[in-house]
Parts: C-alpha cells; structure tokens; sequence
C-alpha cells in the first residue's frame, strides 16, 4: 500500500508506518488507524480520505479550536470530539526566549499524564479505537503533541520497539516542514527575526518532549502500562481488544 499524501494536510500518515515490526514477531496492521494535522481540507483531499473508507474520526482539539477551524466533512465517518488541552495559543503568544518556549512545552507532556481531563480525554480515545469498527483517523491541530502522544501510546499497545516509536514521532519535523515554515515566516514578520528560534520549539517535536511524558508516566504509575491501566482506565480486555485491531 503506497502511502497517501495530502497537498492540505501535511502531516497525514498511517499510525503503523510502513509496517512496524512488533515483539509479537507480526507487523503492525496499515489501513486501520491514521493520524493528521487539522483536517481543512481541499477537495481532492476529502476525496481521497473518504476512498479510505473511514468509520470515525477523533478531534483531540479544544472547543475553541474546533470552532476557529472546523473539520471538513468526510461522508461515511462519524466525528467524535475528545477535548485535550495542547499548547495554549495565549502562552505562545507570550514567549520570549528559548526557555521559556521548552518550559512551556514540558508542561504540555506531562500535562498528557498528569491533569485528569488529559487522562480522560486519552482513554476515552483508546477505548473508542478499540470499540470501533473499520478504519479511523486520530487528529489535532498540528498532529504532533496530542496526537503524537496517542500514537506514540497505540504502537507501544502493538509492541514496537521504543527506537521505532520515537522515530516514527519525529516523523513529523519532516513531513511538516512546508506548513512549519509558513508559520514561522508569519512569526517573523509580526514579530521580527529573533522570534523565528523561541517559536521553532513550540513547532517540532523534540525527543525531549517525548521523554517528559514517559518520565511523568513513570514517576506517577509505575510505568508507561500502569499510566495505561491505572491513569487512563484501560483493562484487559481494552487492550486486547486495541491490540488485535493493531495486529490483526
């Protein structure tokens, strides 16, 4: 199956890459589960999501973003929203400095383990993609935090490896390249040249940030399993349910 890219979100992909190999000694199944930016779409983009033949799609955006940048409509899928705090638009605002901009963006991860809204909102997300049959597409706005965090999380579930995983996040630093830079020219250009590095941070995903979440996850439950069972409620049968849609 070639992969499918989108002119009007860029960062669409499918959360089992070309096919991960797990521990199982099986890959992880493509066609079931997809991650992507916000969903304004282009025509031919909707077209090509609808071919798909997507079930549901999973909004992690607040209401305030779903309101200033509603998704286009996919015929076929229901729209689910689970409300996950990302990075708060007036705290970017305010950023003067580079550590400021990564202070800001360690509050967000271990804001994904340790606020109880965030641990709904994921389990919510996890019990749903097991529950639901055919394929699914998870998103926020730029599909590399929340929904990051989600698929970094679904591919621990199939059980690739940790090096697999977090290459599979960084993915992102590329294939978002083209919408990166036009948001950091428009920072250049309300705010001048030294805006350009501070706002970078809050632009790309950072192993660093990654590694927050799993440290938040360790120090609160134990492990990233115990963040999965105890943090966001998922039994065994959830997993197993998750896992077969993963593995086939």
């Amino acid at each position: 199956m070639r992969p499918l890219l989108l002119a009007s979100a860029d960062n669409f992909r499918d959360v089992a890459g070309p096919g991960y190999p797990t521990r199982h000694g099986v890959a992880v199944r493509r066609g079931v589960f997809f991650r992507s930016n916000e969903l304004m779409l282009d025509d031919e983009d909707v077209l090509a999501l609808v071919g798909l033949g997507l079930t549901a799609v999973h909004d992690l955006r607040t209401a305030e973003e779903v309101a200033a940048h509603p998704d286009a409509v996919l015929p076929g899928a229901a729209w689910h929203h689970v409300d996950v705090l990302g990075i708060p638009p007036e705290e970017v605002a305010g950023l003067e400095d580079l550590a400021e901009a990564e202070a800001l963006m360690t509050r967000v991860y271990r804001g994904f383990v340790e606020h109880e809204s965030s641990r709904s909102g994921f389990g919510l997300l996890l019990r749903r993609l097991a529950d639901t049959e055919g394929p699914q597409l998870i998103h926020c706005t730029a599909g590399k935090d929340r929904t990051g965090w989600a698929a970094a999380l679904l591919l621990h579930v199939a059980g690739v490896d940790d090096d697999l995983v977090l290459a599979d996040y960084l993915l992102t630093n590329e294939l978002a390249r083209a919408s990166r830079a036009r948001y950091l020219t428009m920072a250049e250009t309300a705010l001048g040249p030294d805006a350009v590095e501070v706002y970078e941070r809050v632009l790309v995903a950072d192993e660093r940030y990654l590694r927050t979440a799993y440290d938040a996850a360790t120090a609160a439950y134990g492990s990233l399993e115990g963040y999965l069972t105890v943090g966001l409620g998922l039994d065994d049968e959830d997993l197993a349910r998750l896992r077969a849609r993963l593995l086939g």
